[in-house]
């Protein structure tokens, strides 16, 4: 088989019925992409209005690893023989497409992992400081959390309100936070819960001119927003972004993107036979790890090149506007601030509702179960926080039946 990135066709594969979901006089807009009902095998009877958590694979994509897996099943040595170089040349095409040096990216699994990586690699001292923000994924916190402590350093949480207005007040509070002691910082360029945008270039820039480590989660980053990381990590110590989101990768796949000076200090979570090789390969190579998702995620970015980058991130972000305003207008829920471009909206939930992590799980399986859709909640004191993503697949249809049957479930 050969080594170079496979052409990835549309092919009249998956999810048949999509074309069929057309909204109530749905703006032309809204009219579905090329490709729309063919690229995923996504299940027609459930509105998938939750990309943003685990994405979805793209069918060519799947068949891609498929290969990859078979190659693997027929001749294990030969594979793990030859997996370090090509998942050198995967890391190289992956670079291409974020407009970053391929020796300053690592493959890794997921930000989670590349957190973990960075906040391993910082050294910390008793009386640091590490500052998070309430807007960050939670595992991610409680990482940051379990570094600290190990360290006799603290953490110390900004407090933002979702409402918050606009990124400039945001970095105003994020800044008035930093201390003398505070030694790294650990920012989300697109929050989980609340879909908007902390780590600016502006804010990483001033965070930098105080001396402090900048490790930035950009989990939804690759596919769903332009992203160059020529120069420092995109203006960052630690940059990680997810590709099995928005990028059409396979999962688990992730990129930690890492400036010149920390390089030769990553300590990866393992040892490995490529340690002495340094970053990447130290960070990259794990033993008998599947290696197809990477190998076949250069895929994913040729695909998304194909549909055309810029017009589906248009339409995603068009379409989930139209779902918030619709979750506005039919439920009277408040819409909180969004990322222009982005195809994720959020709105803020009635006081007592999903206020806590039971009852934000317990209102999704509600929603799954009575409206036969997927959608994102994250608990919030004062009234949780519902998320709605947007992708190709979508139809404006799929949030309208969401708006109209979430009050009666919020009220019950």
């Amino acid at each position: 088989m050969s080594h170079n990135m496979e052409r990835v066709a549309m092919t009249n594969t998956g999810n048949p019925g999509a074309d069929a979901k057309t909204g109530a006089g749905g703006p032309e807009r809204f009219a579905p992409l090329p490709g729309s009902s063919t690229l995923f095998g996504l299940d027609p009877g459930v509105a998938h209005l939750n990309h943003g958590s685990y994405g979805a694979v793209p069918v060519p994509v799947q068949r891609l690893q498929g290969r990859l897996r078979a190659e693997l099943e027929r001749d294990p040595d030969g594979f793990f023989l030859e997996a370090p170089e090509r998942v050198g040349r995967a890391r190289h095409q992956i670079a291409a497409a974020l407009g970053g040096d391929p020796d300053r990216l690592a493959l890794i699994t997921n930000v989670t992992e590349g957190v973990a990586v960075a906040l391993d690699t910082v050294p910390l001292a008793e009386g640091d400081q590490v500052l998070v923000t309430d807007h960050g994924y939670g595992v991610v916190t409680r990482a940051a959390e379990r570094r600290a402590a190990e360290s006799g350093a603290s953490v110390h949480c900004v407090r933002l309100s979702p409402h918050t207005p606009d990124a400039e007040t945001v970095a105003e509070r994020v800044l008035a936070a930093v201390t003398p002691r505070t030694r790294v910082a650990v920012l989300d360029l697109v929050t989980s819960p609340t879909a908007r945008a902390i780590a600016t270039p502006a804010l990483l820039a001033a965070l930098r001119e105080r001396g402090v480590i900048t490790v930035v989660d950009a989990a939804h980053a690759p596919g769903a927003l332009p992203v160059d990381l020529g120069g420092a990590a995109g203006g960052a110590d630690f940059w990680v972004g997810n590709l099995h989101k928005w990028a059409f990768a396979p999962r688990a796949t992730g990129v930690l993107a890492v400036d010149r000076q920390w390089r030769p200090r990553v300590r990866p979570l393992m040892f490995s036979w490529e340690h002495d090789r340094g970053f990447p390969r130290r960070v990259e190579w794990r033993g008998t790890f599947d290696y197809t998702a990477w190998l076949a995620a250069p895929a994913g970015f040729a695909l998304l090149e194909r549909i055309g980058a810029e017009q589906l991130r248009a339409h995603n972000d068009r379409l989930a506007a139209h779902g918030q305003q619709l979750l506005v207008e039919r439920t009277g829920l408040r819409a909180l601030p969004a990322l222009p471009g982005l195809g994720m909206r959020t709105v803020r939930l009635p006081p007592g509702v999903a206020e806590d992590e039971h009852a934000a799980k317990a209102l999704m399986v509600a929603v799954r179960r009575t409206l036969h859709t997927r959608i994102a909640v994250r608990p919030w004191p004062g009234g949780g926080i519902l998320r709605i993503s947007a992708q190709l697949y979508n139809r404006p249809a799929e949030y309208l039946r969401l708006a109209d049957g979430l009050a009666h479930l919020i009220t019950r």
